[in-house]
């Protein structure tokens, strides 16, 4: 999904030439911005659930969760900001409200998984880290890549905000069936049996 939408949709975020510009231009270097953080917060995150990664350069890891909670801060609060400042183009506000829900729910989970690591917690930071992944760069490839690949991009943008629901929706409901998959998988019925013999 990611290679997709970034060659379909978003490369002219590195083409300062390319014509769709004109129209991103009263709020461009926001968008740049909220481009850039987006973008190092959907490098950083498949890697921070390596188990390899966070146990062989455990100091990387956690550089990269805490660049990887300001990327999110900033692309989400800056995402929130651009479809507000779009409505004085003629967006709607329902758009700007579920652009808001988008960044704030993202937000919310990182936010959530970041106190709960400063407090060595580690299963629930886990859990709340999977949900910050799937609430946003799942959902922001989600609906472009949905709309990329059925053509619903040309239907307007009503269609489009029907899309950004149904991902935030299902977003929500899939990264509870990983974390419920993940937790079913470690846990093995006959393992305290096997302990006990040991002993």
């Amino acid at each position: 999904m990611f290679a997709y939408v970034l060659w379909h949709k978003e490369s002219f975020l590195v083409n300062p030439q390319a014509p769709v510009w004109k129209h991103y231009q009263p709020f461009k270097w926001w968008l740049l911005v909220h481009g850039l953080a987006g973008a190092c917060g959907l490098f950083i995150a498949p890697l921070q659930l390596s188990d390899r990664l966070r146990q062989r350069y455990t100091k990387l890891h956690r550089v990269l969760g805490r660049t990887y909670v300001a990327a999110v801060f900033i692309a989400g609060s800056l995402g929130i900001y651009i479809q507000y400042f779009k409505e004085r183009m003629g967006g709607s506000r329902t758009f700007t409200t579920a652009a808001a829900t988008h960044g704030v729910f993202w937000m919310l989970a990182t936010g959530i998984a970041f106190v709960f690591i400063l407090k060595r917690k580690v299963q629930p930071h886990r859990q709340w880290m999977t949900r910050s992944i799937f609430v946003g760069p799942i959902v922001f490839l989600g609906v472009r890549a949905t709309m990329g690949i059925t053509g619903w991009e040309k239907l307007g943008p009503a269609v489009a905000e029907a899309c950004v629901w149904f991902w935030i929706a299902f977003s929500i409901i899939l990264a509870d069936v990983v974390i419920q998959w993940q937790e079913l998988s470690q846990y093995r019925p006959g393992a305290p049996k096997v302990q006990a013999a040991a002993r």
